[in-house]
């Protein structure tokens, strides 16, 4: 697993609030969105943020467990270049004695991925995304949504 972070996810009570605060308060530009799902902005630094509704990404990532690791709202991601790098990430990761919280499988987006918590409960992404670019440097890139 490269040492990087490609994404960080909020967790967000109202998805509508939260864009205006980033988009009409802070200024910034949204890059990519699912309607009334998930917004994401690329950051000048290679990463991306995305707010996704709280109890949404609490399901998406099967984190009603019972381990006693409460969910925080936030997940970071780690982005992979292709399918079979999901599947090594995840397998050091457990190797490593990650927590796999929910196994890589293909999901709803036309993606691929899988979560797992850290010792200390903090929940990672693993993701491949077949419409965002992986740099060389590991840097990653949304390109802007085509608006019709």
């Amino acid at each position: 697993m490269e040492q990087r972070v490609s994404l960080i996810t909020l967790g967000v009570a109202d998805l509508d609030r939260s864009r205006r605060f980033y988009e009409g308060g802070l200024g910034w530009q949204m890059t990519e969105m699912v309607e009334g799902q998930v917004v994401f902005y690329q950051l000048s630094n290679g990463l991306a943020l995305g707010l996704f509704g709280r109890e949404a990404l609490k399901e998406d990532g099967k984190f009603d467990d019972d381990t006693g690791a409460s969910f925080a709202g936030l997940t970071l991601a780690y982005n992979a270049r292709s399918e079979e790098e999901v599947d090594q990430v995840m397998a050091e990761a457990q190797k490593a004695r990650a927590k796999i919280q929910k196994p890589a499988e293909k999901v709803f987006w036309g993606g691929y991925s899988g979560y797992f918590r850290d010792p200390d409960g903090h929940a990672w992404e693993v993701a491949f995304n077949p419409f965002w670019e992986i740099d060389e440097k590991g840097n990653l890139h949304i390109p802007p949504q085509k608006t019709e």
